[in-house]
This record gives structure tokens, C-alpha cells and sequence, in this order.
């Protein structure tokens, strides 16, 4: 049989099936099972991501869980942030130190926010979906505590917490665990966009990307 006929004949079925059944949904039970690292491994490859993490301008903290709140204060002031994105399903009591400052606001998706508003807002907090080791980047997905309703618009500082569990040494390993259906986003060092200079105040802005490893 030659090709072109072979090509057919998969188009023709495919033609007489239901609209269900020309897709198949890949859940995530039946993707690849990552194997399991050794603690020596793990630490590895979570000093390859701070590595390339700090080679790229990025700055790093090493925390854990029960200093999150402690830590986020920290870098929010150190920017000397007065204005702070938090994405819907990012844990309160993250924000919670650094909001009793009675000139901190923090903006959420729960309240009414403009355009005007994202843009002057001084930095963001985040989780993510995930992180990547060799590229130095990490990822988000728009899951809980990473999106937020205008995703072109973003502060000059960007917060994210990264749990090391989340940090894959390669990139096949991380999409392997994105939703597929949702908007992805990678970050790297500090950025200036592209479109920085057509925004409502015409400020050319370098963001920096702090991020916080939750071991």
C-alpha cells in the first residue's frame, strides 16, 4: 500500500467517526511517571536551578514553609513595594505581615481592578506550576496563586515561590506536568518588554524576578 492510499484511508475513518472519539484526553495518571531522586539528586539539581537562576539576574532566598510570610516581607520591602498583585488562590496569610503596613495594598481578582491600576502596582506575588532546572525559568500555568485577569500587564517585581518538589532538572520532565488547556508563561531574569514604552506612563521597565525555594 503505498503512502498517499495508506493516508487516505486514516482521513476517511477519521471522517466517519464521532466528534467525541477523534480526540483522546491524555490524564495525567497515564503520562510518564517521573523517577523517584535520592535526596543527593534533588539537591543537585535545586543548585543547577539557583545557578542558572542567578546567572540570568534572578534573585534567590532559600526558605521554608513556616517563614513564606517572613520571606515574601522581606523582598516586598526590600523593592520597597507599596502596591502588590495576588493572584486568586494565593494563600493570605503570605501577604498578611507585609499588608499591616497601613500604605500596602494589595489587588485581587476578588475586587474591581483597572488597567491603570495593574500598571502602577509595584510588584507581584506568585506560585507556580512548576520550574525548570537547566533553562534557569519558571513556570506558570494560570493554576491557583498564578494567574490573574489581565496577564499582559506586570509590575517591575515579580515574587515567586517555588517548592522544590517542583523543580524538574529538564523541560520534557515540567510539560509533562502543565495543564495543556491552560495559558502558559515562563520566566526567566529580569525582562523589559517589547511594549513597555506604548503603556499609559511610557516607562521602559526591567522587571526582576525574585525567587523564594521552599524547601
Amino acid at each position: 500500500m503505498s503512502r498517499e492510499e495508506f493516508l487516505r484511508r486514516v482521513r476517511d475513518g477519521l471522517k466517519a467517526l464521532p466528534d467525541d472519539d477523534r480526540t483522546v484526553t491524555l490524564f495525567p495518571s497515564h503520562r510518564h511517571s517521573a523517577a523517584e531522586l535520592s535526596d543527593a539528586d534533588r539537591s543537585t539539581i535545586v543548585e543547577l536551578f539557583v545557578e542558572r537562576l542567578e546567572h540570568h539576574g534572578a534573585r534567590i532566598a532559600r526558605v521554608t514553609e513556616s517563614t513564606i510570610p517572613e520571606a515574601v516581607d522581606a523582598a516586598l520591602r526590600a523593592q520597597r513595594a507599596n502596591i502588590v498583585v495576588a493572584p486568586h488562590g494565593l494563600p493570605e496569610e503570605w501577604l498578611e505581615l507585609w499588608a499591616k503596613t497601613p500604605d500596602n495594598q494589595v489587588l485581587t481578582d476578588d475586587s474591581p481592578v483597572t488597567a491603570d491600576q495593574l500598571d502602577d502596582a509595584d510588584a507581584m506575588v506568585t506560585t507556580c506550576a512548576g520550574a525548570v532546572a537547566d533553562a534557569g525559568a519558571v513556570v506558570l500555568d494560570g493554576g491557583p496563586g498564578q494567574g490573574f485577569r489581565d496577564r499582559t500587564l506586570a509590575p517591575e517585581c515579580h515574587i515567586c515561590i517555588v517548592r522544590t518538589a517542583q523543580i524538574d532538572s529538564s523541560l520534557p520532565e515540567v510539560l509533562d506536568k502543565l495543564d495543556s488547556r491552560r495559558p502558559i508563561t515562563w520566566c526567566g531574569g529580569p525582562t523589559a518588554p517589547s511594549d513597555a514604552k506604548a503603556r499609559n506612563h511610557g516607562r521602559h521597565r526591567q522587571r526582576q524576578l525574585i525567587v523564594l525555594i521552599v524547601d
